[in-house]
This record gives C-alpha cells, sequence and structure tokens, in this order.
C-alpha cells in the first residue's frame, strides 16, 4: 500500500512538471529568440557616437580616404585654420600679417601678409564645402580685380577642395596633421590697382583701430617709447632693448620698395 502511494505520488508530481513545461515552453528563449535579441543590441539601438554620412556628390571613397590618412580631426575650427594660415604667411616671408581685418570694400580675408615690394598674399580658411561655394558668391569673388592680394590661397583640410574648383590663379593650401603644405602654387599678379587701394584702406582702419586703443596715447607716441626710456636713462636705453635703428624690418631694406 505505502509503495502503491509512493508511485501514484511521482507519477502526479511528473505529470504536473510536464504539464508546466508546456505551458511555459513559449515564453522561453531559444537559441532563435537569442539570436534575435543579440541582432536587436547590435542593429536597434541608438547610435550614441557622431556619424558623418558621405554624400556622393562631395565625398567620394578617394577624398574620404585622403581625410583619414591626413588625419583629419572632428574637433576643426575656422579659428585653428586662421592660426595655422597667419603662422604659415609668416614661414612664407611675410614681415607683417592681419587676420580677419576689414576694408571699406566689405572684403575682410582670413589672413593677409605682405612681403617686400608691398607684395600681399591673402589665405581664405574654409573648414567646409558649403563655405567654400558661398564665398564664391561675394561681390569681390566675382569681381576679383577688386580684390586684395598678389597671391591668393585657400586653406582646407586635406581632401576636402579640388584643384579644378579653384577661381583663376588661386592657389590651394592643405593642413595634414599639424603643417600646411602647399598643393598647388597660386599666381603671382592677381592684384590690380583697386586691390591695392583697398590694401591700403585696410591697413589704415587697422591702425586707426590701433590708436583708438591706445588713447589718449598716439601711435606716434607709442612708437617713439623707446627714445623716451633712452632720455629718463641718461641718454642710454636699459640692457636687453635694441635701438629702433637695429631692430629687424625687413620694410626699410633699401629694395623693399621694388617689386618682387
Amino acid at each position: 500500500m505505502e509503495e502503491d502511494r509512493q508511485q501514484r505520488d511521482q507519477h502526479h508530481a511528473a505529470a504536473e512538471s510536464r504539464q508546466r513545461t508546456e505551458e511555459t515552453g513559449d515564453q522561453r528563449t531559444g537559441p532563435d529568440q537569442e539570436g534575435e535579441f543579440k541582432n536587436v543590441q547590435l542593429n536597434s539601438l541608438p547610435y550614441r557616437g557622431t556619424r558623418r554620412s558621405a554624400s556622393p556628390e562631395t565625398d567620394s571613397p578617394q577624398l574620404l580616404l585622403r581625410r583619414a590618412l591626413a588625419g583629419e580631426s572632428n574637433s576643426m575650427t575656422h579659428e585653428r585654420l586662421v592660426t595655422k594660415a597667419v603662422a604659415w604667411l609668416r614661414s612664407y616671408g611675410c614681415g607683417v600679417v592681419l587676420s580677419e581685418q576689414s576694408c571699406a570694400s566689405g572684403e575682410t580675408p582670413d589672413a593677409i601678409g605682405w612681403k617686400r615690394g608691398s607684395h600681399s598674399v591673402i589665405v581664405e580658411c574654409k573648414i567646409s564645402r558649403a563655405d567654400f561655394f558661398m564665398d564664391q558668391e561675394k561681390p569681390f569673388r566675382r569681381k576679383p580685380e577688386k580684390a586684395m592680394g598678389c597671391e591668393r590661397f585657400y586653406l582646407a583640410p586635406a581632401g576636402l577642395l579640388r584643384q579644378e574648383e579653384l577661381p583663376a590663379g588661386w592657389g590651394l593650401l592643405e593642413l595634414r596633421g599639424r603643417s600646411v603644405e602647399v598643393v598647388c602654387a597660386s599666381s603671382k599678379k592677381l592684384r590690380s590697382s583697386a586691390g591695392f587701394r583697398h590694401e591700403m584702406n585696410l591697413l589704415l582702419a587697422s591702425l586707426r583701430r590701433v590708436e583708438v586703443r591706445i588713447e589718449p596715447q598716439s601711435i606716434t607716441d607709442f612708437l617713439k617709447w623707446k627714445n623716451r626710456m633712452a632720455e629718463y636713462n641718461r641718454g642710454r636705453l636699459p640692457e636687453g632693448i635694441l635701438p629702433p635703428r637695429e631692430e629687424a624690418n625687413c620694410f626699410l631694406a633699401a629694395e623693399a620698395v621694388e617689386g618682387d
């Protein structure tokens, strides 16, 4: 009797276990469901990083590869490019360099420098193709004979611009890593007499801004501070300060007024 009852209890427990298994079988995660879940994790969840979609019209595989090889950074800014342009102009032999200063025509070069013989070089910085094409619509781009610069360059991240897209006579500089490299040279005779007058206007406007900022002192007083210091020091400048005639100034050389 006791053995029969134990067998019945075991049989009943096994039947209940099978029934529970059948009722919950559809809710268990099988191998196929696990695979689907993995797909959801990989493909359906929101991407939190920064994606840059490629445009077939502007970003060919070759351009994207060139950007990757050049180490182009997503943190590229216009300000950084302007700083690079100023440094490049100085290395290019420009003794005076100004950045983001305007003249009466409305032209505001990102960077402009002058060599001997009043030879001017401008650099326009572009971090996007849209900005580059918008620049072509400006009045002094449509009438380049009124623009500044004996030489004119665009500076952009590597691979952003193509040589065939440049205005006639313009050169192209590319930022590759930390260095600026010349992709194609500019013509050296792009400036007209009108452009020269606009450059003079830009220089005078910049000098006036300096004068306003140092008022009530004048620019002349500012330039003569060494003379006054010598007067206060019994006719001698303090040690380490050079007299004006010994200062490095390529624009005072005899050949400085001659053209390149």
